[in-house]
Order: structure tokens, then sequence, then C-alpha cells
């Protein structure tokens, strides 16, 4: 049995942070303000996959109510996550996903921020998709008011 999840997030520039995405921290004079590190990719991949086996949402499984989760990777939430679609009985087949900012340039961040995602993940090659896109300076995006992040996610029911 296969199913299918999609996931997305959206974080505003912050001074004084770090931006990371997909786990890699990316060069830039603003990070992303948020509760744990804001790191919009990796909330959108852990959104993709609970949708996936219909389990709520990040935010519902690590509220930014809980000062456990201040300033943390969110690795750690995708890792958690990974833990519990292996649990269900579920493999990953593919995560699919855009990140979404006019600045900064995040194709030569590309290769870094998969092989972090394929470290954690376990997924190579084709199975790990992931693109950069602006929206051509239109929305908050355009803008430069911060960045956002698009998920698909396909696992599949193991074999008994």
């Amino acid at each position: 049995m296969y199913r299918i999840g999609f996931g997305f997030d959206a974080h505003r520039f912050s001074e004084g942070r770090h931006l990371v995405l997909g786990g890699v921290e990316i060069p830039f004079e603003h990070g992303l303000s948020g509760h744990s590190d804001a790191d919009v990719l990796t909330h959108a991949i852990c959104d993709a996959l609970l949708g996936a086996l219909g389990e709520g949402d990040i935010g519902t499984r690590f509220p930014d109510t809980d000062p456990r989760y201040k300033g943390a990777s969110s690795l750690l939430f995708l890792s958690e996550i990974l833990k519990l679609v292996s649990r269900e009985g579920y493999e990953i087949e593919n995560i699919d996903s855009v990140i979404v900012c006019e600045k900064p340039k995040i194709a030569p961040h590309v290769p870094a921020i998969k092989s972090t995602l394929s470290q954690i993940t376990g997924l190579s090659g084709k199975a790990l998709g992931l693109k950069a896109t602006t929206t051509d300076r239109m929305g908050f995006t355009g803008r430069g008011e911060g960045v956002a992040s698009y998920a698909v996610a396909l696992i599949r029911k193991r074999s008994a």
C-alpha cells in the first residue's frame, strides 16, 4: 500500500539568526524566525511524512510552546519522524521538495543539502529530489521577506 503526504512551511527573515535549510547553514545576512532553527525545508519534509502517515503535523508533535525545542535542529524532528515511519511499518519511496526565495541563491547549496538529507533519510539519487525557485519578485518571498518550502513524500507499507 502506498501513501502520499504533502508539506509546506514558510518563515520570515530575522536578524541575528543563522539561515538553515535541510540541515545546512547557508551563508546569508539573515536567518529565519522561529522557535527551533526554523528550517523550512526540513519542516515541509516532516509535514509531508506525517501527512502520508495520517499523523498530524510538526507543530502538534514538536510544539513551539515546549522549551525543549527552543533553538533545536529540525534534523532532530526529522529523525524522530523517520522512526515513526518505520514503527508504523512503512518505508520511504521518495521525497521531492522545492525551496522558494529570491535571495540567497540556493542552487550552489543543493548538493550539500541533498547530502545531509540523504544521510538522515537513507535516500539517495533520484529518490531525493530538491529544487530551488523564485517567485519573480512576487509575494513575501519575492519581496525578500522570507523563505517557503514545499515537499511531497511517497511511502510504501513494508512486505510482511
